[in-house]
């Protein structure tokens, strides 16, 4: 295939944006409501919505939000700006590529597109294509994404970071540079909600990090997880009373739950997580759900079970109803902002 003709299939195949769902557009309350008079999946999704609603509800209660998986990628990115924007979230947990190769990567200007997931990957990747199920990303453009991450490195002082830290140079960069306003990032920024990636390497800041690193031995900025567990515990013990909406399993979710634990290690009493909610599609039988279920998690002294569900479902089907449910509930308005990210103002 010539050149000429490899540029025209990439542009035939990345053609076909995805488009981010806008939970204000539309009132899913309705449909949450029909189907808490149902069963199955569709009733645990409207106690999932009644749960997370009482934990906006209740005064005392700071929401933390765990993503995990690519439902960003896939059209929910603006489910979670939109929750933080309104004050429905206080602080987030997430995957790298949630937040650099899907969020950061969109701020720069570059797109998700449809595609197939029966497309031949042998062929997409000899059109630098790369394929997150029925979704495109192009791999050119997530070089650039790569390239940006260090120069942001490049420009910070000498020293370990947290990945809260790191992300908020991230935000503070796209105030001036972004091509896309309005990112999960610069929104959590300017509403001083924290971000915090506890395998940040694991993404394509990753490769950034990495040549930052060899380029400049022995006098680089480096990431540091246990600052992150560190940091997100303060959270827990200046929160008190939480609840946590969780996308996905995996290491967000345990790591979050996790600092019940360490406060309790460091010698200081917290509160279980009153209020969970987890969307996901792993099972149980192999000895995990992407991390234990909430009832298993109880056990360890990490979450109440008495406003717990777990809902089985693929997140990019649910979680649009559940959000637009709970903002056109209105249960957030008035909701005091935790503002958490000035817990670690120098």
């Amino acid at each position: 295939m010539t050149d000429t003709s490899k540029s025209a299939k990439k542009a035939e195949l990345l053609s076909k944006t995805v488009e981010h769902i806008d939970i204000t557009s539309f009132d899913a309350r309705p449909i949450v409501n029909a189907m808490d008079k149902m069963s199955f999946t569709s009733r645990d999704v409207a106690r999932a919505t009644k749960i997370l609603n009482m934990a906006l509800e209740d005064k005392e209660c700071s929401l933390i939000l765990t993503l995990a998986g690519s439902t960003s990628a896939g059209g929910c990115m603006h489910v979670y700006r939109d929750m933080v924007a309104n004050g429905m979230v206080d602080a987030i947990v997430a995957t790298g590529a949630s937040i650099v190769d899907m969020d950061f990567f969109e701020a720069l200007g570059f797109k998700h597109y449809q595609g197939s997931s029966t497309e031949d990957d042998g062929h997409l990747r000899d059109l630098y294509i790369d394929r997150i199920y029925d979704t495109y990303i192009d791999e050119e453009e997530l070089q650039k994404c790569d390239e940006i991450t260090k120069q942001i490195a490049d420009g910070l002082e000498r020293r370990p970071y947290s990945s809260r830290e790191y992300i908020w140079e991230m935000g503070k960069w796209l105030k001036d540079n972004a091509v896309k306003k309005g990112s999960l990032i610069e929104t959590c920024y300017d509403h001083n909600v924290p971000i915090f990636v506890p395998a940040f390497s694991d993404c394509s800041a990753g490769f950034g990090l990495v040549k930052h690193q060899v380029e400049n031995p022995g006098n680089y900025m480096s990431i540091d997880s246990v600052a992150d567990f560190r940091e997100l515990t303060d959270i827990k013990i200046k929160a008190g009373r939480t609840g946590l909406f969780m996308i996905g399993g995996g290491v967000p979710k345990n790591f979050v739950q996790d600092t019940v634990v360490c406060a309790e290690i460091l010698g200081i009493e917290a509160e279980m997580h009153k209020y969970a909610v987890q969307i996901t599609v792993a099972d149980v039988r192999d000895g995990a759900c992407s991390s234990s279920t909430l009832k298993e998690a109880s056990s360890w002294g990490k979450v109440e079970t008495a406003w717990e569900q777990m809902v089985y479902a693929e997140a990019t089907t649910v979680v649009p109803l559940i959000a637009s449910s709970l903002y056109h509930d209105g249960k957030w308005k008035g909701r005091a902002k935790r503002e958490f990210a000035k817990l670690f103002e120098k």
